[in-house]
Formats: structure tokens, C-alpha cells, sequence
């Protein structure tokens, strides 16, 4: 079987010959750059450079060769652009040289770099010693969701750190020329690959507020303002579904999986009631699912979603979605088997194949080794289950864990 094979299997239920692995399909099954060029030099690859593409979290591109050493059987979509970009130079917190997307408009000040908008707004800032970047603006901080009517949302996501990830098509304009584009560099992508390729839209609803107003002010907002939040979620669906449409029309017919993303639990459980997802996020949830459905029948409809989100699979299930990431296992009632048990004939769960809160920074190589193995044996059988850690690995990392995790899925 080919890795696209492999995956198709895993997401259609059907048990494939070995256990599917994802390492940088995404942008929360990758690894931090100080990590990733560790992780080459012990993997005895000297070739490319360290390319960061994501400048918040400082994720790097897992290149085909690092995939390969691994065994990784998915590439995300943006793999098909990007390294034809143009880069610029950038040194990483720990000294080591880098290369960053030269539309990333980045400026060090003293001993803290910052991420600015193209008309120079300071929208998130890596402090000294500090290893990501936060944001420090937030477009509708000192607004009243029920005097708006939301018709300046376009505008608004120009001023979140997040600029360029939540509209689909990244750097790339969804006209039809910008399309062209998109369907060339997807088409060309498949061609090079027999790796199932995952895009990413995003469709954000419950995070795109908090960029906008502060996560703080917008969990108010949920108790004070309901009929405006409705109309926000509503707003957010009106603005996503065209796009959705044209970048599909582009993309879909060489992409295997389509990632929306919705942080909806914490480590303690749902950021809110069900009866909240119900009324502010289900119904549109739905629509959008369903639509992209009905353009590429053949995708496969999945969300990063972290934390402890039990409570609300029946109602993500309902609303269509086939797969999620990253699979907290240490969260509230995400008890491996449980969720096997309930949902696994009918659910895919791409993650939670090694701890990434314990084991993997903290535990010994045989450790890791250990937990992988307890935890595919629990996910693997019949199917519905994509190897990866459970979230990105983190800087501090040590590689011999990294090689261990690995070592131990591909067994």
C-alpha cells in the first residue's frame, strides 16, 4: 500500500497494513525549529535549510527527507508553495540561522522581536528568553459585539497575529488567477507524492473572536450578548462559505483530508457548556461540513480541536465532521479506550499517539517507547486511527525521545 493508501484506509475504517504516520501534515502534529535542526543532524541530513513557516508557534518544514526517516504518510498543502517562496535570513532564540517567509514582516527592537500588520501595527511579540510569539493587539478590544454588525471582518483579520492563516489561501488571493495557482501548485504537489495530502481552510469560529476581542472579553461575551455572538458565528459562516467554495474548487480535487480549526476544550474540559456549542457554533459548523462535503465527497471532513472535548463528539459527529487532532489523552475524559469504545467505528482520531505534557519531553527513550506502544495498541485496531504525538514537539524536546517515538510507531 502507498501512504495515501494507507491513510485512505485508516479514515475509511479499514485496518491498513501498518499504523499510518502524520509528522508536519499540519501545524499541530510538527515540531519547533531549535528542535527540528537537533533532530537533522541526528538523523545525519545536511542538506535544505531550517525553514520556519509558521513565525507564532516557530514550527519548521519536515522536508521530504527528514518524512522519510520517519516514515511520514502526510505532506500539507502549503508544502506545494512554499518552498518556492522567497525566504529571508532570521536566527532562532538558541543562535541557530533560519530561514522565514519573506512576506512575514518582522522587526527586532532591542532584545525583542515583534510581528507586525503591512501597514505596520504591532500585532505579537517574542520577548527575550521567550521561545514563541504572543499577541499584543487585538482589533476589537474595546468594542460591544451586540452594537455591531460585523460587516468589517475582513478588515479585522488584517490586525490578529494570526493574519493569512485563518483565510483560506494563505498569501495567495482567491481570485481567478489566484486559483489558477492554487490548483497548479496542488496538481504538481499530488503528481511528486503518493503521500495523502492535508489542506488546511481553518473556518474559525470560536477562536477568530478571541484574536478579535481577547479571549477574556469574548467568554463574557458568550454570557452577555447570545444574540450577538449568534449573529458573529453567523457573520464568520457568511464570510467562510464563498471562499470555502472557490479554494475547493481550486484544491479539492488533490487533497485528501480538508482541516478546519476550533480550540474547544481545555485541559480541564469544554471552554463552554454544550448547550453554548449547540446554539453559537453547531448550526453553522454544520453548514459549512456539509457543503464542503457535497463539493468533494471524497475529503475527509477534520478538526484541530485540543483539550478535553468528549463531552461534545456526539454533537461534532452530528454536525459531520469524520476526524480530529490533536487527541489530548491527559485532558478531562479523554481516556484512550473510552474513546475507542464509543466513537471509534464511526470517528477517526488523528493523535494522541504519544503523551506530549510528560513522556515525550521529560520521560527516558524506553519510556517513550513504552507509552507509544500502550497507546496504539489501544487506537490502532479496525482502523480510525492516525499516528502522531499529541501536539507539536516543543524546543526543549530531547531528540533521542524524538527518534524513540518514531522507532516505536513504525514497529
Amino acid at each position: 500500500m502507498t501512504s495515501r493508501e494507507i491513510i485512505r484506509a485508516a479514515l475509511n475504517h479499514e485496518q491498513p497494513e501498518r499504523v499510518p504516520i502524520d509528522f508536519g501534515g499540519h501545524r499541530s502534529s510538527g515540531i519547533a525549529a531549535i528542535a527540528y535542526a537537533k533532530l537533522k543532524k541526528a538523523l545525519g541530513i545536511s542538506t535544505g535549510d531550517i525553514y520556519v513557516y509558521d513565525m507564532v508557534q516557530q514550527l519548521a518544514i519536515v522536508e521530504p527527507e527528514v518524512q522519510n526517516a520517519v516514515g511520514a504518510d502526510v505532506v500539507e498543502l502549503g508544502r506545494g508553495f512554499m518552498l518556492d517562496a522567497e525566504w529571508h535570513d532570521w536566527v532562532l532564540p538558541d543562535g541557530t540561522p533560519c530561514k522565514i517567509p519573506g512576506f512575514i514582516n518582522v522587526e527586532k527592537r532591542g532584545h525583542a522581536s515583534y510581528l507586525l500588520s503591512d501597514d505596520g501595527v504591532d500585532l505579537a511579540i517574542q520577548k527575550e528568553g521567550c521561545l514563541y510569539f504572543e499577541q499584543i493587539h487585538w482589533p476589537w478590544l474595546e468594542r460591544n459585539p451586540d452594537e455591531q454588525d460585523f460587516s468589517d471582518i475582513e478588515d479585522a483579520f488584517k490586525y490578529t497575529m494570526w493574519t493569512g492563516i485563518p483565510i483560506p489561501g494563505g498569501n495567495i488571493p482567491l481570485t481567478d488567477e489566484g486559483c489558477r495557482q492554487l490548483a497548479d501548485g496542488a496538481r504538481a504537489l499530488r503528481d511528486s507524492t503518493d503521500r495523502a495530502i492535508l489542506g488546511i481552510f481553518g473556518g474559525n469560529l470560536f477562536e477568530v473572536p478571541q484574536f478579535l476581542y481577547r479571549i477574556d472579553n469574548y467568554l463574557m461575551h458568550m454570557g452577555l450578548y447570545p444574540e450577538a455572538c449568534e449573529r458573529l458565528s453567523e457573520a464568520l459562516c457568511n464570510f467562510y462559505m464563498p471562499r470555502m467554495e472557490k479554494w475547493l474548487g481550486a484544491v479539492g480535487p488533490y487533497i485528501d483530508v480538508m482541516l478546519f480549526g476550533d480550540d474547544l476544550g481545555g485541559q480541564g474540559g469544554p471552554l463552554f457548556s454544550t448547550d453554548m456549542y449547540r446554539r453559537y457554533y453547531k448550526p453553522w459548523h454544520r453548514k459549512l461540513w456539509k457543503r464542503a462535503k457535497e463539493l468533494a465527497p471524497h475529503v475527509n471532513i477534520h478538526l484541530h480541536c485540543c483539550g478535553g472535548v468528549e463531552p461534545l463528539m456526539e454533537d461534532l459527529i452530528e454536525a459531520g465532521l469524520e476526524s480530529s487532532n490533536p487527541v489530548q489523552v491527559t485532558s478531562a475524559g479523554m481516556d484512550p479506550q473510552h474513546l475507542k469504545n464509543a466513537y471509534g467505528d464511526r470517528f477517526t482520531f488523528w493523535g494522541g499517539g504519544c503523551d506530549t505534557r510528560h513522556t515525550l519531553p521529560c520521560g527516558t527513550p524506553d519510556e517513550v517507547r513504552a507509552n507509544v506502544r500502550e497507546l496504539v495498541s489501544t487506537w490502532a485496531p479496525g482502523g480510525g486511527f492516525v499516528f502522531q504525538q499529541v501536539h507539536n514537539i516543543l524546543a526543549d524536546v530531547p531528540t533521542e525521545n524524538i527518534i524513540a517515538m518514531f522507532e516505536a510507531a513504525r514497529c
